[in-house]
């Protein structure tokens, strides 16, 4: 077994939920991966799973009461926050999410949080409908804009006896996630770009054709490219969203103004993600003034705009890799394998958008990943900044197979 997290300090925050008595098997995964583990018990975990339960499987001492007196004396929360190389809160509770995401520090594992710069995992665990509470959904959301790492919850059957999303991912799941998180860093100083968003394209002073992307998959990559060490630049439409911490921002209207924001930069990077979703077409001759509602059809012509993507395939430079996206409503696979060939990309992301659940203007995303050697891996169902992650992880590994062919 390879022991990716050997010589490595874990931090094992547990809280009090029913899904504790996972902690114990948590434990046991991330030594079996290397790690030393440090775990802390918030009071409310104490009363699922005892200190002894869990200093047996470590080896270490476990903190719950934050003025326990130190066998060597230390800041605890301190020292502990600077030798880890990821802090894991699991179970992670509504009342834990809740603290994480509003800096309250009145338990140990909470001062740890806001002390480390170390990376922070959270694996939610709860009710499915607390699960579902704009409450909750607000702090996860202000968490992964801070850059922590959500492993989404799995659904199954609950403590209630419902069955629902909100059952702790499982701890190989958990396990798995650290060790890739811990290895982080490995596109330090690797330029990336990537594209977000729609474009506009005006029909008249007040109007424009567009379409529905809301830029959310596009920022996710760029927080998620950020995390791996990458000097991303990204280049994004009229979204919503406010900016991404962790990259130079270039922000466009027109895919003509896209076109030239990437292709002028194109050949100083040496990833290009293509997750925008530009206009195929723009008004030939748009109105200098509003136009009037009249009793007649309106007809208006519409031109091609310019192919960013296949612009920056024809100039794609040995060892760079171009990667696309293809949302589409039908013949997902064949429709994204010709989008591969034809733009002469190393992978697309191919999704069917045609539902309502996932893709265009959803919090979550599903879909398959083809590399162009023919392999073709699926992705289910997650929210965006996981599946970032995944094309991420796709697109490091092949970074690394490049460098080491070279």
């Amino acid at each position: 077994m390879t022991r990716p997290l050997a010589g490595r300090t874990v931090v094992l925050g547990i809280t009090g939920s029913i899904a504790a008595y996972k902690g114990a098997e948590l434990a046991r995964r991330l030594m079996d991966l290397g790690a030393d583990v440090h775990a802390t018990l918030t009071r409310a975990g104490a009363e699922f799973i005892t200190p002894l339960t869990l200093r047996t499987l470590t080896g270490n001492p476990v903190t719950v009461d934050m003025f326990d007196e130190p066998e060597e004396w230390e800041v605890k929360h301190v020292s502990l926050a600077e030798r880890a190389a990821v802090v894991v809160v699991a179970p992670a509770t509504a009342d834990a999410i809740a603290k994480l995401a509003l800096g309250i520090a009145d338990e140990f594992i909470y001062t740890v949080a806001l002390a480390t710069r170390a990376p922070l995992v959270v694996a939610p665990a709860m009710n499915d409908r607390m699960y579902g509470h704009a409450a909750v959904q607000e702090n996860l959301a202000r968490l992964r804009a801070r850059g922590v790492y959500i492993i989404e919850p799995e659904v199954g059957r609950l403590a209630s006896g419902a069955t629902g999303r909100g059952r702790l991912a499982e701890p190989e799941v958990i396990a798995a996630e650290v060790a890739r998180i811990a290895s982080g860093g490995d596109l330090a100083g690797v330029r990336v770009l990537v594209t977000a968003g729609p474009t506009r394209e005006a029909l008249d002073p007040v109007r424009f054709i567009s379409n529905r992307s809301s830029g959310k998959m596009g920022y996710a990559l760029v927080r998620a490219a950020a995390m791996r060490g990458a000097a991303v630049t990204l280049v994004s439409g009229p979204v919503a969203a406010g900016a991404p911490e962790g990259c130079d921002i270039v922000r466009v209207e027109t895919t003509a103004e896209m076109y030239e924001a990437v292709v002028s930069r194109s050949s100083e990077c040496e990833v290009i993600i293509a997750a925008a979703a530009p206009a195929d077409y723009a008004p030939a001759s748009p109105a200098a003034q509003k136009m009037k509602k009249g009793a007649e059809p309106l007809t208006i012509e519409l031109r091609p705009t310019p192919d960013i993507l296949a612009e920056c395939g024809r100039r794609k430079r040995r060892g760079q890799l171009l990667v696309g996206f293809a949302a589409e409503t039908e013949n997902v696979l064949e429709n994204a394998g010709e989008k591969l060939r034809a733009k002469n990309l190393d992978l697309v992301v191919a999704n069917d958008v045609s539902g309502q659940c996932v893709g265009i203007d959803s919090d979550r995303n599903a879909g398959y990943l083809l590399f162009a050697n023919g392999d073709c891996v699926e992705v289910p169902v997650m929210d965006k900044d996981q599946f970032a992650l995944r094309v991420l992880e796709a697109i490091a590994q092949y970074w690394r197979e490049a460098k080491d062919r070279e």
